[in-house]
């Protein structure tokens, strides 16, 4: 894979002159430029502008995942890896799925790019992935060599925890303030001003769940909010992890699932964004309430620029889960 991005990035360079690129890219704050900003996922790109504010005119920002592709299938087009190569601050998650990063960073044009690792801001508070009890195993996952099969796998959602959040929005606004310098005491601002916005969500999630009857939730489809139920202290049960590539319940999966449901006297089955809700009406079927709603939990796994454009943020889809999530606890 690094050899591939190599020869691409290489290709593109031989149209592309390096004076020209990495002179826009390298001198973003010292020529009055815009600064380039590369992010892969939505809330990242959300996050960004909320810390640019009224200051967003001096920044492109960019969000790569922006077709409804997920980050466990995206694949970088040589346009993405030059962008990448050639900006001032890149933003990536940094789990297996973004793989593809080392070699682009590794080759870069512009070597005085700052980047931000999600998964490395947050160090010790990042989770392995866990597979918990009547859990289907993803026996479809790709290893690139049999020793991958020994190394721990972490749990790349962490955007779903209002206090990741936080702590990260705090090291995108430094990493702008390094950048921007002129305009640091307003970035700062901004970025004070937003975590509190997070931080009285965060309040209103625990205040919801702490007066909750119910304390567990119980997926029909994939799972990427664990990062959220550890945050608040909720169970959970599951077809699937979270980067699973599995898309049938075997019958166990689905027999203990409707099994638990009734046990627990759940008043839905939840799911993630999407339209294929196949195995929570089966989860339902074979339970003994068959009126058992399907709700949706959103992942932001297929936010897109229009959707921004059509005033999605982050904190509106947050805000929207925690009423999904008082529903299903009732």
């Amino acid at each position: 894979m690094k050899k591939i991005l190599a020869f691409m990035l290489a290709a593109f360079m031989a149209v592309c002159p390096v004076t020209g690129c990495s002179s826009a890219a390298g001198k973003a704050s010292k020529d009055n430029k815009k600064m380039k900003i590369v992010t892969t996922i939505f809330p990242e790109y959300d996050w960004v502008m909320n810390v640019l504010g009224d200051k967003a005119s001096n920044a492109d920002v960019t969000m790569l995942l922006d077709k409804g592709v997920d980050l466990h299938s995206f694949k970088p087009s040589a346009e993405d890896i030059m962008k990448v190569s050639t900006c001032d601050l890149f933003i990536y998650v940094g789990g297996e799925s973004d793989k593809w990063v080392d070699g682009v960073l590794k080759e870069a044009v512009n070597k005085d790019m700052v980047t931000i690792n999600l998964m490395k801001v947050l160090g010790d508070s990042v989770k392995e992935e866990e597979v918990v009890e009547g859990m289907q195993e993803d026996h479809d996952h790709e290893h690139e060599d049999d020793h991958d099969h020994d190394e721990v796998e972490y749990d790349e959602h962490v955007w779903l925890s209002l206090r990741n959040a936080s702590t990260i929005v705090k090291s995108i606004s430094e990493a702008i303030q390094k950048i921007d310098a002129a305009n640091a005491q307003a970035y700062q601002k901004n970025a004070e001003t937003y975590t509190g916005k997070l931080s009285a969500l965060d309040a209103e999630y625990k205040k919801e769940v702490d007066a909750a009857s119910l304390k567990t939730i119980l997926f029909g489809d994939r799972f990427p909010f664990r990062y959220m139920t550890d945050d608040y202290g909720l169970k959970y049960y599951a077809a699937f992890v979270g980067c699973s590539a599995e898309t049938e319940a075997s019958f166990e999966t689905v027999v203990f699932l409707s099994k638990k449901a009734d046990e627990l006297s759940l008043p839905a089955v939840l799911t993630i964004e999407g339209q294929d809700h196949r195995i929570a009406k089966t989860i339902i079927e074979n339970s003994k309430n068959k009126e058992r709603k399907i709700l949706t939990l959103d992942s932001m796994q297929a936010t897109t620029m229009l959707d921004v454009k059509n005033g999605t943020t982050y904190l509106k889809i947050m805000e929207s889960n925690l009423s999904v999530l008082k529903e299903a606890l009732k």
